[in-house]
This record gives C-alpha cells, sequence and structure tokens, in this order.
C-alpha cells in the first residue's frame, strides 16, 4: 500500500502514515521498529507498506527519488586537466561547482604572485587519484 508519513514522535517513536488510495484513505499506526529505511521518518515522506491484522503499518519503506543512486554527471579527468592548466585561476573547481573556492583560488593567486598554481597542481593530482571524487552537489565523477 502507498501513503505519506502524517506524523512522528521522536520520543515515543511512533507515527502515523495515512493511505494515499482514494478507496482506502485510512490512517494506520506505525512504531519505528517496522521502519526499513537506514533515515529517520519526516512529515510527508512518501511510503511503501503493508498492514497487519490489528491495522497497524509493517515493513515501511520510502518511495520514490530518496532511495535513487546519484548518477555522475562531471569527468574526474576534465577537472583534472583544467586543475593541471587552469589551477591557478581556480577553473576546476568552477566545473566541478565550488564557486567560492575557485574565487578563493583566484585570489590566493593574486595575493601570492602566482603561487596559486601549486595549489591548482596539487589538486589535479588529487582528482587523478580519486581523493577528490564528488561535485559540490555531492555527485560521482566519473
Amino acid at each position: 500500500m502507498i501513503g505519506s508519513v502524517e506524523s512522528y514522535d521522536i520520543e515515543s517513536q511512533t507515527g502515523v502514515i495515512k493511505s494515499t488510495d482514494a478507496a482506502l484513505e485510512a490512517s494506520y499506526p506505525f512504531h519505528i521498529d517496522d521502519w526499513v529505511p537506514q533515515v529517520a521518518p519526516d512529515e510527508g515522506d512518501e511510503v511503501d507498506f503493508t498492514v497487519d491484522e490489528a491495522g497497524a503499518a509493517k515493513a515501511i519503506n520510502l518511495l520514490g527519488i530518496i532511495l535513487a543512486t546519484p548518477k555522475a554527471v562531471k569527468s574526474k579527468y576534465i577537472a583534472a586537466a583544467l586543475g593541471f592548466f587552469l589551477g591557478f585561476a581556480g577553473a576546476h573547481r568552477f566545473y566541478l561547482g565550488y564557486y567560492k573556492m575557485g574565487f578563493a583560488q583566484i585570489a590566493f593567486t593574486a595575493v601570492t604572485q602566482g603561487y596559486g598554481v601549486l595549489w591548482g597542481f596539487i589538486e589535479s593530482i588529487l582528482l587523478f587519484s580519486g581523493h577528490i571524487n564528488k561535485d559540490a552537489k555531492g555527485r560521482p565523477l566519473k
């Protein structure tokens, strides 16, 4: 059955799920022990669940995008090449979405009269080796 978490009380570790099925518009109580995901329930979470004989929700799982794993969008090789050739200007950081860090690299290069090149070179090595492996939105790099 499909529904959404109507309420959840952290102290008592109980809550109520409201069915989204128009024919069965009913509420079902649940306990945290019947909650399958690793994250705590939150009001409005869309869930899939079963109902026991007593009318309580059991085997509750989250639905939708919350369970989807993030897909890689940016390439670590492009980011590493940008870091190697244009690291002094923070180009690899801009490419990955870390805009503040990119501006910081530009400022560091200007203030140190060019030593920001080392920062970009080191980060290009970290990108090639996989130590920097996510973009600003937390997605893995290709």
